[in-house]
């Protein structure tokens, strides 16, 4: 799969089915690296309806962005939408092939995101989270200019009711703020 001439476009409802399937696969994988950004446990329990990615599609109030390679292969997708009024833009579900971790591929993709938002909404900052015991992907998004707020997002432990959890388990809060609104603003769609 190639990496290198990512495309982004807009789901629509037909691609609902891969779209679940790259992000079930993307938030499953197994990899035992000791620095990666999994966690095995949870991955292992992770689970998405068809239904539900349908839902997020056909939602107004949110977006979700496809990378596509030269040969129209899905390669990641974000979801963006807006929050606190036009001027915050939320990320969410960001998943990569897990045949393109660690390429690059993520950080393009959230580039793309973070200009979307910019341009679409005029968006002058942006916030998302991370699940607390995912230490390497907040040290990576803090790499990439997000700072931790001090606040926090409970669990659903609900969903996960037969594992054993950390106590502390939690998403971490982290935004972004943006210098000013580029000037052709409201232009990409």
């Amino acid at each position: 799969m190639a990496t290198g001439n990512l495309q982004f476009r807009i789901a629509t409802a037909d691609d609902a089915r891969r779209l679940q399937q790259l992000v079930q696969c993307a938030f499953r994988a197994e990899d035992s690296r000791p620095d990666w950004t999994g966690d095995a446990g949870l991955a292992a329990h992770f689970r998405l309806d068809v239904e539900e990615v349908a839902a997020t599609i056909a939602s107004p109030d949110i977006v979700t962005l496809m990378a596509v390679d030269d040969s129209d292969a899905l390669v990641a997708s974000i979801e963006v939408s807006r929050r606190g009024g036009a001027d915050c833009g939320r990320l969410s579900m960001i998943a990569v092939d897990e045949r393109c971790q660690r390429g690059g591929v993520g950080r393009q993709v959230l580039a793309y995101a973070e200009d979307y938002c910019r341009r679409t909404w005029g968006a002058r900052g942006l916030s998302l989270n991370a699940l607390s015991t995912r230490k390497a992907l907040i040290e990576w998004y803090l790499r990439r200019g997000y700072r931790k707020t001090g606040e926090t997002t409970p669990f659903p432990r609900e969903r996960f009711a037969s594992l054993e959890l950390p106590d502390d388990l939690c998403f971490v809060e982290l935004e972004k703020a943006f210098g000013g609104v580029p000037d052709d603003a409201h232009q990409l769609a």
